[in-house]
């Protein structure tokens, strides 16, 4: 399934220094004590009195995922026309870690929020007062409550990226055997919604009858604990046959792992995981096949979305549609949702075409 575009191929460049630039200036300003969990960054500087601002929330800063998601989101923020773009977050993720976050662009009457919900209750509150306040809210990646924003921008639907996930593992380990699932938190939205849509494959798809969901562990998208539950899952499961991670942290760590291990070649691992993270593991028979889509697509679709809200050329009810640069026109579906398009599959084949 074929999805990312020219555009998101030869555009990773200027991408990608952005995205080293911000995640220098995360760095610096930790170290010398001038933040706590956020990057202060900002592509313009202050938005005058009538200038539009838009503030990235993702679920925590310093991940090589969330760095390319933002890296469009900054790209798609300049080309919709917001005169200050901030980037703040938590450098942990953790269900109540966004919400002061959240507090402080109310205060500074940011326009545009938008968000990557560790939970969607939590951070409810928070919005719903900035909402008050005026700001327009846009979910993405990982979902709130609906009632507490205008629209979620979707990476695909959800249940495709549940479906070729089983289908990859069960491909790997010959349609039998016993597999756990690594996951990011266990309140992340969109992981436990990929994970209901698995389990119930895995219980009424009759070609998966003889493979067995075990585990289901949380690594909290933190490199070193993923690393570890990989390693609790393969000494309390000896049979085990595979292993599912809907995360690019996890899938990385538990790769690096397998990698160095006896289990390399024996256990198989698949995922959603980034080309440049997976590319050695892939090239050195670890992985076989993972998936994912492109990033950077879905932080600059948001930025338009954020854009639309506030020029009221949508309000997040279905039907609605918005044009969003490169990516032209989106519509709003069910729930406010906007999809940005389909999974891809990555392997040894295709693996070199890929950036980011």
């Amino acid at each position: 399934m074929e999805f990312i575009s020219n555009r998101a191929r030869k555009g990773r460049g200027a991408r990608r220094v952005s995205v080293l630039a911000a995640a220098a200036t995360a760095f610096a300003l930790v170290a010398t004590g001038c933040a706590t969990g956020s990057t202060g960054d900002s592509t313009d500087g202050a938005a005058a009195d009538g200038d539009l601002s838009i503030t990235f929330i993702p679920k925590q800063l310093n991940n090589p995922y969330t760095d390319v998601v933002l890296g469009g989101g900054k790209d798609g923020a300049k080309q919709a026309g917001f005169a200050s773009t901030q980037v703040v977050g938590p450098l942990e993720a953790s269900a109540s870690s966004q919400v002061s976050f959240i507090n402080a662009e109310t205060q500074a009457g940011t326009n545009v929020i938008v968000i990557a919900a560790n939970d969607p209750d939590a951070v409810g509150p928070a919005l719903q007062e900035a909402r008050d306040a005026g700001a327009k809210i846009v979910a993405f990646d990982s979902d709130t409550n609906p009632k507490y924003r205008d629209v979620f921008i979707s990476q695909v639907v959800a249940k495709d990226v549940a479906l070729i996930q089983t289908k990859l593992i069960s491909e790997q380990i010959g349609g039998k055997g016993e597999i756990a699932i690594l996951s990011a938190t266990a309140n992340a939205t969109n992981q436990n919604e990929w994970i209901k849509f698995m389990e119930e494959e895995l219980a009424s798809n009759p070609d998966y009858k003889d493979i067995k969901l075990v585990a289901k562990v949380y690594g909290d998208d933190d490199d070193t604990k993923s690393f570890q539950e990989a390693q609790g899952l393969l000494q309390a499961y000896p049979n085990l046959k595979g292993i599912i991670s809907p995360t690019t942290v996890g899938i990385a760590a538990t790769a690096r792992y397998l990698s160095t291990s006896d289990y390399k070649g024996k256990v198989m691992l698949t995922g959603l995981g980034l080309p440049n993270e997976m590319r050695p593991f892939v090239k050195d028979g670890t992985v076989t096949a993972f998936a994912l889509w492109d990033p950077a697509q879905l932080g600059y679709v948001a930025a338009y979305a954020g854009k639309a809200l506030v020029d009221g050329d949508i309000t997040g009810k279905e039907g609605d549609t918005f044009t969003a640069g490169d990516m032209g026109e989106r519509t709003v579906g069910k729930d406010g949702i906007v999809i940005v398009g389909p999974p891809t599959t990555f392997d040894k084949n295709n693996i070199d075409e890929y950036d980011f």
